[in-house]
């Protein structure tokens, strides 16, 4: 590492801190499926702006202003071969299509993360309701909440908005 820069370690985040007036980077490590390991990858930091230009308007409203899609909506209850399901905005893997079950909910739902350095949990107040957001480790992206009804083994239900995802075939990877 460059002596002008300084790094601090907090749990999977690495920042460095560039001294020199260059910009801060910060590197966090996931779970990548097709290498088959963790891996230190750059956090993507966008503005609301930069994330409009890049997405469509349902899935900015959806995973940057914390929004919902209709249930039964989402094509993906149709979805049953192999693949990875990946955070819409930034391309990380989030979960495996053979964590998917079918919740009668009407949205995607899984019972567990790829890997728990792939995703964060945060408390969520809004709406009346106390749940837990789900959120992309790497871009921050809105994806849903996960609720402590689903089945074994984890027992968790995680409630995906489906405009949040995109499925990858196994073999695609």
């Amino acid at each position: 590492m460059n002596s002008k820069n300084r790094c601090a370690n907090h749990d999977n985040i690495v920042h460095l801190e560039d001294s020199g007036g260059g910009a801060d980077i910060t590197t966090i490590q996931i779970y990548d499926a097709k290498q088959d390991k963790v891996v230190a990858v750059e956090k993507i930091e966008k503005s609301d702006e930069e994330w409009k230009k890049l997405l469509t308007e349902k899935q900015y409203e959806i995973t940057t202003r914390q929004g919902t899609e209709s249930p039964g909506t989402c094509t993906f209850e149709e979805v049953h071969e192999p693949g990875i399901f990946q955070c819409v905005r930034c391309g990380t893997d989030l979960f495996r299509s053979s964590t998917k079950f079918e919740s009668g909910t009407g949205w995607p739902s899984y019972y567990e993360p790829i890997s728990r350095l792939n995703v964060m949990e945060q408390p969520d107040r809004s709406q009346g309701m106390v749940r837990t957001e789900v959120l992309c480790a790497r871009c921050g992206s809105h994806l849903g909440h996960v609720f402590d009804d689903g089945p074994l083994p984890t027992g968790k239900r995680y409630c995906m908005n489906g405009l949040a995802l995109k499925f990858v075939p196994e073999g695609q990877l």
